[in-house]
């Protein structure tokens, strides 16, 4: 019997880890020293105007480094698993026809999962369904519905913050059209699971949780140093958009929102934004703890161990 035969695929590297842990400027060294270009993996970097309170690289980052998948979408635009996995596909296969290798770069563990096991078939949206969802959480309050959720589908409830309706809402609305949890038929994967690329996942992040903590809190400092209350007041005064819209409750956002419409304080808005920061971090760790991935030393040997290891996959 023969050996199997190599695969001819090109290579893919996902770089992935949370909030705050330096993977842009691992992400800048690796494209200084290799032939990659930087694809975002972030459901916050894709939207316009939503600079400082997301930490978009700047110019001169993206001077030495573009990325791609920032900046496509207006913040009154939903943007989904599904198109990031058609927009990503067509980016990926644009690098690898300049013999280059697309690094795909970010902390939205959904985008990743979406692009390398494919998108399960969900029921569309059911609106009748939905405002009932909502009613009864006006009523009960949305950790009562998560409390709901956990007993139907803990996998789920592990991902979903307690206080994160939209995603609540959803969870609900699939396991009450289908019978399944949706942890379940995401996990099946879909028929594009199949990837013309062969991928090379590492995962980078500090190894001590309070090391993220004080990065995580050290950012948000900086960003409203750098006038991400401005920004958030120059987006609201547009006039079109809410709060209950993708983008506006995006982390950080949500939280400055709250304060310029007077249900926080600014002492509170800060708090509970690097609080929401630290929260977002812990369930992309939980998510990163399930992939099949090489973990990079949290020190300066990152990069040297990253550049073997795509060196050798590159063989």
């Amino acid at each position: 019997m023969g050996s199997p035969s190599p695969d001819r695929r090109p290579l893919a590297v996902l770089l992935m880890g949370p909030t705050a842990s330096g993977k842009t400027e691992l992400a800048v060294e690796l494209v200084s020293r290799l032939p990659c270009d930087i694809v975002s993996v972030d459901s916050a970097l894709v939207y316009r105007g939503m600079d400082i309170g997301t930490a978009k690289p700047g110019p001169e980052v993206l001077g030495r480094a573009p990325h791609r998948l920032i900046d496509i979408c207006d913040p009154t635009e939903t943007y989904s698993a599904a198109r990031f996995r058609a927009d990503a596909l067509r980016e990926m296969v644009a690098i690898a026809a300049t013999d280059r290798i697309p690094l795909l770069v970010g902390g939205t563990m959904l985008y990743f999962r979406a692009l390398s096991r494919g998108l399960s078939t969900l029921p569309s949206a059911n609106a009748d369904l939905r405002g009932q969802i909502t009613r009864e959480a006006m009523k009960l309050g949305w950790e009562a519905l998560h409390r709901r959720l956990a007993a139907v589908d803990p996998a789920s409830a592990r991902r979903i913050h307690p206080r994160d309706p939209q995603r609540i809402q959803r969870a609900l609305e699939v396991y009450l059209l289908t019978g399944a949890p949706m942890s379940e038929l995401l996990d099946q994967g879909g028929e594009q699971a199949e990837l013309p690329f062969r991928l090379l996942k590492l995962a980078y992040a500090p190894t001590d949780r309070t090391v993220l903590h004080r990065r995580i809190e050290q950012r948000f400092l900086c960003m409203l140093d750098q006038g991400f209350e401005q920004e958030a007041r120059t987006l609201w005064a547009r006039g079109d958009l809410t709060p209950e819209m993708p983008s506006m409750r995006s982390v950080g956002y949500r939280q400055m929102l709250k304060y310029l419409l007077g249900n926080y304080t600014y002492d509170e808005m800060v708090q509970r934004g690097i609080i929401a920061t630290r929260q977002l971090s812990k369930r992309q760790m939980t998510w990163l703890r399930t992939e099949q991935c090489e973990w990079l030393p949290a020190s300066g040997a990152s990069l040297t161990q990253a550049l073997h290891l795509i060196e050798v996959a590159c063989r």
